[in-house]
């Protein structure tokens, strides 16, 4: 793989690549689990909001990472980037807003947590 520039919306399109590519085979692992031990509802809700949480803060981690300056703040930037997708990519899917206001800033405020403590962690 090429090794990413400092350019910092190639950095923050390449974190997005990176925390889609963990939400994907998290959700995957998530489907799994729900076959085989009949999740609940609310245990599925759970595991998807921690699937949001863990790939923001990857993808917050790989931008502070490459970034140097600021990592709290492009981390953040970052969440907030995976949150518009998701929220947009839903929009176009279903229409409408499928879910109610309170998962949906829920989902706002972890994507911003999670990518936030990733770039201070890196």
């Amino acid at each position: 793989m090429a090794p990413v520039s400092k350019s910092k919306p190639l950095v923050l399109a390449f974190s997005l690549l990176i925390s889609y590519i963990i939400t994907g085979i998290l959700l995957l692992l998530l489907s799994f689990l729900l076959y085989k031990l009949k999740l609940a509802r609310g245990q599925i809700q759970a595991g998807i909001y921690g699937i949001y949480a863990l790939s923001c803060l990857a993808g917050g981690f790989f931008t502070g990472k490459k970034l140097k300056t600021r990592r709290f703040l492009w981390g953040a930037l970052s969440g907030l980037l995976y949150f518009t997708v998701l929220l947009l990519l839903s929009l176009l899917i279903q229409k409408s807003i499928g879910s109610g206001i309170a998962q949906i800033v829920i989902s706002f405020l972890l994507c911003a947590a999670g990518g936030a403590l990733g770039g201070m962690f890196s």
